[in-house]
C-alpha cells in the first residue's frame, strides 16, 4: 500500500489496517497528545490521542527529520 492510499483512507480504516498489519514500537507524551508510533511496512505512522477528549486527532507518517524523533529515542533502550 502506498503512502496515498494510506492516507486517503476514513480514520476508522487506518485504525483496521494498524491493528492488523503494524507493529507498536513505542508511546510518547507530546503537548496534549499521547502519541503511539508504529511500524507498517517501512514506515512509521503516529497515531496523535487527545485523552482530555477522548479521540484520535489524527494518524499520519511520521516525518524522519521531524524534532519529535529525539522523544522516541529517549524511550529506545538497547542492551
Amino acid at each position: 500500500m502506498s503512502r496515498e492510499e494510506f492516507r486517503n483512507m476514513p480514520l476508522h480504516q487506518k485504525i483496521k489496517t494498524l491493528y492488523l498489519e503494524g507493529t507498536f514500537v513505542v508511546a510518547i507524551r507530546y503537548y496534549r497528545h499521547k502519541i503511539n508510533l508504529y511500524l507498517l511496512e517501512n514506515e512509521y505512522v503516529e497515531v496523535f490521542y487527545n485523552h482530555k477528549e477522548d479521540k484520535i486527532d489524527k494518524i499520519d507518517f511520521l516525518p524522519r527529520d521531524h524534532s519529535r524523533m529525539k522523544f522516541y529515542l529517549d524511550q529506545i533502550k538497547l542492551a
